[in-house]
């Protein structure tokens, strides 16, 4: 595995938590339930403070993990949860550790990497090599038909898919071509990391296109961005096989669980990142994701999370799409990726 990524380039402590705010109440519950206290009319003097950015991640992440586990969720003692957050932060601390739980790259994947780093290799030399895997053929024309890149008639043959994506495109296709059975994996009959999965990968593809279309605004490479943001959910998915053991494998639901989970699954996605020896940027970016000052790849990865996120919520009904707290991410640049994600699909 980590071969693999080390030819696809060719060659700090978390920060403190805290308290989060309370997720948005589901659909169902609009409107306001009887005996809830109203609140009362405030004039300009009296209205609270918008929330600071932190404010609205922990927001969006505690939304995120309850949406995410929904299918899975349950009750737990406080002693399980700190046993699942122990093996989280072992296998962070020995990342070859984790090996088992997660699968290997398609062996074809690695080829045309190789492929595409020959300048003796023609585009019709890479077209025969796509076409002896039926999937990848299916997935190549269907990226040159995506609104990314889609920009004139509709892309029916190999060979116009491989000169439409070109070799930026490609290299895209081919990280979530090998990241979709990483994430998207099948797992045993109605265990946690079946049923959560899709839903993680929706988001995961989500976050890597958003990351590669902010990248060159904030001086990142968008395919580093890309990939970094392929990356970023690897330590949940693991999380998630690892609940899959237990007795009984739910995922518990409190607010201190919820911030800690996603908090050591992101700190085991890095540490993964490393022992696959991906560039120590890509490890850093994920670790840093989020926090203000922070390197270019790390801000487009950690703006890109959180859109990604929103726009799930959005389209499943857990967030109106006009909620008036959440308009500062969507400021810009970020307004015009969000609508993309959009346009993207699931």
């Amino acid at each position: 595995m980590k071969n693999w990524f080390t030819r696809l380039f060719g060659g700090a402590d978390p920060a403190p938590v805290v308290s989060p705010v309370a997720a948005p109440a589901s659909p169902s519950s609009a409107g306001g339930a009887p005996g809830a206290a109203a609140a009362a009319p405030a004039g300009p003097s009296m209205q609270a403070p918008p929330p600071d950015h932190a404010t609205l991640a922990r927001r969006l992440d505690l939304a995120f993990c309850r949406w995410l586990t929904d299918p899975v969720r349950g009750d737990a003692a406080a002693a399980a949860e700190q046993r699942i957050l122990a093996e989280i932060a072992r296998l962070a601390g020995n990342p070859a550790a984790a090996g088992d739980l997660v699968p290997r790259v398609p062996a074809v994947v690695p080829q045309l990497l190789k492929s595409l780093r020959d300048e003796s290799v023609s585009s019709a030399d890479l077209a025969r090599q796509i076409a002896r895997d039926a999937v990848l053929v299916a997935e190549t024309i269907r990226e040159a038909n995506s609104p990314l890149f889609r920009r004139g008639a509709p892309v029916r043959s190999i060979d116009a898919a491989v000169m439409v994506l070109g070799e930026s495109g490609l290299r895209i296709l081919l990280a979530r071509v090998a990241f979709r059975p990483i994430i998207n994996m099948q797992g045993g009959p109605g265990g946690v990391a079946r049923l959560v999965a899709p839903r993680l990968w929706a988001q995961s593809d989500k976050c890597a296109l958003a990351a590669s279309l902010l990248a060159a605004d904030l001086g990142a490479d968008p395919f580093e961005a890309y990939l970094a943001g392929l990356m970023l959910n690897l330590g949940l998915i693991v999380a998630l096989r690892i609940i899959d053991r237990l007795e009984q494998p739910l995922v518990p639901q409190s607010d201190a669980f919820c911030v800690d989970l996603l908090a050591g699954a992101r700190a085991l996605s890095a540490a993964i990142a490393a022992h696959w020896e991906l560039p120590p940027f890509v490890a850093g970016a994920i670790v840093r994701a989020g926090r203000p000052g922070t390197i270019p790849l790390a801000e487009a990865l950690g703006r890109a999370d959180l859109l990604a996120k929103l726009r799930l919520l959005v389209d499943h009904g857990v967030y109106p799409a006009d909620e008036p707290s959440l308009q500062p991410l969507l400021a810009g640049a970020a307004g015009d990726c969000f609508a993309r994600l959009g346009d993207a699909g699931a």
